[in-house]
C-alpha cells in the first residue's frame, strides 16, 4: 500500500506560530498525519490583529500594496475604495495560466501544508476564516488541481498559488476520491461555504514560497532515504564483487573527517560485518572506485542533508509574503521575502548530489553485468546453464536501461537557480527560479529511485551468483535479511523475462521507504 493512500492519520500537526519540521509536512502530504489550527485564544487574536490592522488603514484612507494598488509593476494605480473588494479575486484569476502534469496529490497537499504554516505565523494580515478553510479542505479529502509550470519563483508561487486561491473561493477543480471534479460542487457536498477574501488575502495566499518549500520538504525525505538504501546496495554489490571490505575502515575514514562520509564508511562496516583484517585471498588490492570510494560519493549528500535541511525548515517557518503585517508596531513593511534563493540552492544542490548517487549505481552495475570485471559472475549475471544458456541475456538489457535514466538525471543537473528572467515589465528582474530547481530535483528522485530499482535486482541477482560460484562464502547476517526481504520480491533471473514488473513493486517499496535501513 502506499503511503499516501491511507486514510486514517496517526498524528495531528498543530499549526500556530511554532516552529515546524519537515517532517511534519511529509507526514501530512503522505496522509499519515492531519493538519489542526490551534484552537489556543492567544494565537486566534494575533492572527485577527493584523487583519483588523488592515481594515482600520482602510477606514483611515489608508494606502496598502495589494490592498488599495495594483499588483506588481502596478503597484502605482491606485485602486478605488468601492472595487478593492474585487481585487483578490482579480488576482487569483488573471493568474489561472499554469500548465504542465498537475501536482500529485501528495505534492499539492505538502504545498497547502507549507501556506498554511506561513500564514500562522500571524504577519500576513489574513483572517483566522482563511486558515480555517485551508483545514476543511484537508478534512473533507478535497485537493486543489495545481499545474506544475507557471513559476519564476519571485514574486513567490503565484500562478500554481492561484489554483489554491480560487479553490478555497470555490472555482476550478479539485481531487476528491482520485476523480477531478469541480470545486463549487466538492464544497457543497462537503457543506463547506466558498470563502469571500479579504482585502490582502488574495495575496497573502499566492505570494510566498510555498509550491517550491513543500516540493522541499519531499525531496529532502526522499533524499535521505535514498542515502541509505544506496548503501545498502553498494554493500551487495560489494558482496557480489568478492570485494575488499578494508576499504571502510574506521581508522581509514577517521583521517577524513566528513561526519556523513563517516557515517556511510560505518554503515557499509556494519553490513559486511568488517572484523578490522586485510584478507587478500588472491584478490585485486583495490577495487574500482564505484566500490571503493562510495563512501565518498554517498557522503557528499549525507553531508549536505543537515545544511538542506536547515535552509527548508527555516523558509517553511517563515512569513514570506508581500507586504509584511506588522499588527503589534501598526506598520506594512514592503519587502521581498517572497523570494526562493535558499530553496533554489538547496535543490540545485541536492538534485548534484542525488544525481551522482545515479550515477555511482550506474557503474557498479556496470561492473557487475560484465565478465571482465565481475570477478567469476556469469555475463549479463545470467543466471541459465547448459543448452539453453546461449539464448538467455540476463539483465543486459535492465543494464541499458539503468544507463539512460542515469544519463537523463545527470543531463537535469544545470543549476536553475542561474537562468534567472526579468519579469512582469522588470519589476520582478531578478527571480529564485526555486520552483523550477524542485521539479528538477524531484525528477532526479524519481530517475535514481529507478536506478536504484534496476540495481535491487542486479544486487540481489549477484549476490545469487556468487553463493553459486563460491558456496562457502558467508553472507553477512545484515545482507542476508536484505536479500530474504528483496526475495519476496524477486525471484533470481534464469530463463529471459520481463523485468518491468518487478521495478514497479520496487518503486513502490523504495517511495514507501519500506525497508528499514540503518539507525
Amino acid at each position: 500500500m502506499l503511503l499516501s493512500d491511507i486514510n486514517t492519520p496517526r498524528r495531528t500537526v498543530r499549526f500556530d506560530r511554532s516552529r515546524l519540521t519537515l517532517d511534519d509536512i511529509v507526514d501530512i502530504a503522505r496522509g499519515t498525519a492531519r493538519p489542526a489550527l490551534s484552537d489556543d485564544p492567544a494565537f486566534r487574536a494575533a492572527i485577527a490583529r493584523g487583519a483588523d490592522f488592515l481594515d482600520r488603514l482602510l477606514r483611515e484612507d489608508g494606502v496598502v500594496y495589494g490592498v488599495t494598488t495594483g499588483y506588481g509593476d502596478s503597484c502605482t494605480v491606485e485602486v478605488p475604495l468601492a472595487l478593492v473588494p474585487e481585487l483578490p479575486h482579480h488576482l487569483y484569476t488573471y493568474h489561472g495560466c499554469g500548465l504542465g502534469a498537475p501536482l500529485t496529490p501528495p505534492q499539492a497537499r505538502a504545498v497547502m501544508g507549507a501556506r498554511l504554516a506561513s500564514l500562522s505565523k500571524g504577519y500576513s494580515g489574513v483572517s483566522v476564516e482563511l486558515l480555517d478553510q485551508i483545514v476543511r479542505l484537508f478534512d473533507a479529502g478535497l485537493v486543489p488541481v495545481i499545474p506544475s509550470e507557471g513559476s519564476v519563483g519571485a514574486s513567490g508561487d503565484l500562478t500554481p498559488l492561484s489554483y489554491l486561491a480560487a479553490v478555497l473561493c470555490g472555482e476550478r477543480e479539485v481531487l476528491r476520491a482520485g476523480e477531478v471534479v469541480p470545486a463549487a460542487q466538492a464544497l457543497r457536498d462537503a457543506g463547506i461555504a466558498p470563502l469571500r477574501l479579504r482585502p490582502k488575502e488574495g495575496l497573502a495566499i499566492m505570494n510566498g514560497t510555498a509550491v517550491m518549500t513543500g516540493l522541499a520538504c519531499l525531496a529532502w525525505d526522499r533524499a535521505a532515504y535514498l542515502t541509505r538504501l544506496v548503501t545498502r546496495i553498494t554493500a551487495l554489490a560489494s558482496f557480489a564483487l568478492d570485494g575488499n571490505d578494508h576499504h571502510f575502515d574506521e581508522t581509514l575514514f577517521a583521517v577524513k573527517p566528513h561526519a556523513g562520509m563517516q557515517g556511510v564508511a560505518a554503515w557499509l562496516r556494519q553490513d559486511l560485518e568488517y572484523g578490522g583484517q586485510l584478507e587478500r585471498n588472491g584478490k585485486r588490492l583495490q577495487d574500482r572506485y564505484s566500490i571503493r570510494c562510495a563512501p565518498h560519493v554517498i557522503g557528499v549528500l549525507a553531508d549536505a542533508l543537515p545544511f538542506f535541511r536547515t535552509a527548508i525548515e527555516n523558509e517553511l517557518n517563515s512569513a514570506n509574503d508581500n507586504p509584511i503585517i506588522d499588527a503589534e508596531g501598526e506598520r506594512v513593511l514592503h519587502g521581498g521575502h517572497f523570494y526562493g534563493g535558499h530553496i533554489a540552492f538547496a535543490m540545485d544542490g541536492m538534485k548534484n548530489a542525488v544525481a551522482n548517487l545515479a550515477d555511482l549505481l550506474d557503474r557498479q552495475m556496470a561492473l557487475l553485468v560484465d565478465a571482465r570485471y565481475n570477478a567469476g559472475l556469469p555475463a549479463n549475471l545470467s543466471g541459465m546453464q547448459g543448452e539453453r544458456a546461449p539464448i538467455n541475456h540476463g539483465l543486459k538489457a535492465l543494464q541499458i536501461s539503468a544507463s539512460a535514466w542515469t544519463a537523463e538525471a545527470l543531463k537535469l543537473t544545470m543549476p536553475a537557480s542561474v537562468f534567472s528572467r526579468s519579469t512582469e515589465c522588470h519589476n520582478q528582474d531578478k527571480v529564485s527560479m526555486g520552483t523550477i530547481a524542485a521539479r528538477d530535483c524531484l525528477r532526479v528522485l524519481e530517475l535514481t529511485e529507478q536506478v536504484a530499482a534496476a540495481l535491487l535486482i542486479t544486487v540481489r541477482q549477484g549476490v545469487w551468483l556468487r553463493r553459486r560460484v563460491d558456496p562457502e562464502k558467508m553472507l553477512p547476517a545484515p545482507l542476508a535479511r536484505m536479500v530474504d526481504l528483496l526475495g519476496q520480491d524477486i525471484v533470481p533471473v534464469t530463463e529471459d523475462r520481463r523485468l518491468d514488473p518487478e521495478l514497479h513493486l520496487l518503486l513502490g517499496r523504495i517511495r514507501d521507504q519500506a525497508w528499514s535501513l540503518y539507525a
